[in-house]
């Protein structure tokens, strides 16, 4: 190897480099198996232990209450956008849900389908530039569950706390800031997300049920692959899982254990994320951020315009020139985004910034 590209992708994203060196290790004989791990049997007894002690180190890493089980799925973020509704929400019920991008519009698409949707909140008129305060949120006590995104990509906004939700179960989309800092779980009754951005790659979906919340699921009429009790009861083997993706996503925690933990992944992403913004206010005549309320800006992804369109597209071609890949905005919005996953270092977010500070003398 004599060359990597420092990758800015939103997903899949960049995976911690020693990580993939292990894996490239064990690629053809996993611990002396004589075999690849994505050749062993799921019912082995190789794969058996990846699985295991990958759901009791993300659990442990992520400060995850006991009361919880770790399910490893298939089929992204969007298929739990349906897989919710279907589990927890009968015609006759109501469940809330905050709109704050494409996302959660999705997931509100997708819920109609199976009982009644309110909508609790939402940043949908002023096109998503800021998250509603949460204590504007119209919160229904009754409601089956409350479902937020709690990080927006393609808006570049973030919840920095959540929602109070009483005793009504919160559900969160995590899909793009998964295991970046530390949160508080009181309110949480499940937490789902796709790997791609920090956990490994794409293939894998992460759940983290609350036992009291899955005590509510339905025991009837959900199809027994759709069901979250299906996988409950068999520990996520209930058919073959994506073995590969599990094992990465096993040696991607041992990665974040090893720099020392949640703790220090969440400074990493404050840092990053200073660095960036930093340089965004620094230069308000040429770099203007797109995210209206400081305290609603994303640590994962920073979005931000240039004067033109077309030095929009000379930032991304010279900056692709001198090694960073993935910095165009979403095609929906346009713009420039910045994902600083776990897996992207504050020495390459401080070299990222340096190119944004040439860019702005010449350019600007």
């Amino acid at each position: 190897m004599t060359h990597r590209i420092i990758n800015f992708n939103p997903g899949p994203a960049g995976l911690p480099l020693q990580a993939l060196q292990r894996v490239q290790a064990e690629l053809l004989d996993y611990r002396g198996s004589g075999l690849s791990i994505m050749e062993a049997s799921h019912r082995g007894k190789d794969y058996d232990a990846v699985h295991s002690e990958a759901q009791a180190l993300f659990q442990r890493l992520f400060g995850m209450p006991d009361d919880f089980k770790v399910l490893l799925l298939q089929g992204g973020a969007s298929l739990q956008f349906a897989m919710v509704p279907m589990n927890f929400l009968a015609p006759d019920q109501s469940a809330d849900y905050v709109n704050t991008g494409e996302w959660a519009t999705k997931a509100i698409k997708e819920a109609k389908l199976f009982g009644k949707v309110r909508i609790a909140g939402s940043s949908e008129p002023i096109h998503f530039s800021a998250l509603p305060a949460l204590a504007s949120l119209d919160l229904d006590p009754d409601a089956r569950y409350c479902h937020i995104t709690t990080n927006n990509t393609i808006f570049g906004t973030q919840y920095p706390t959540y929602p109070d939700t009483g005793e009504v179960p919160l559900v969160c989309d995590m899909s793009s800031d998964i295991l970046s800092r530390r949160i508080d779980w009181t309110h949480i009754g499940l937490v789902y997300a796709g790997a791609q951005k920090n956990l490994g790659p794409s293939g894998l979906t992460v759940v983290a049920l609350r036992e009291s919340f899955y005590q509510k699921a339905k025991t009837t009429g959900v199809p027994t692959m759709l069901a979250y009790r299906t996988h409950w009861e068999k520990d996520s083997l209930f058919n073959t899982p994506p073995t590969f993706a599990v094992y990465i996503f096993k040696t991607v925690l041992e990665w974040v254990d090893s720099i020392g933990g949640l703790a220090a992944v969440e400074q990493r992403n404050r840092d990053k994320a200073a660095l960036v913004y930093g340089t965004i206010d620094a230069n308000p005549d040429f770099f203007r951020g797109t995210v209206t309320d400081p305290a609603s800006r994303s640590q994962m992804n920073a979005t931000f315009r240039l004067p033109t369109e077309d030095l929009e597209k000379q930032f991304v071609a010279e900056a692709l020139k001198a090694g960073f890949l993935g910095l165009k905005g979403h095609r929906s919005v346009g713009g420039i985004r910045v994902s600083m996953y776990n897996a992207v270092s504050p020495e390459q977010v401080q070299e990222f910034v340096g190119f944004m500070e040439t860019f702005a003398r010449t350019h600007g």
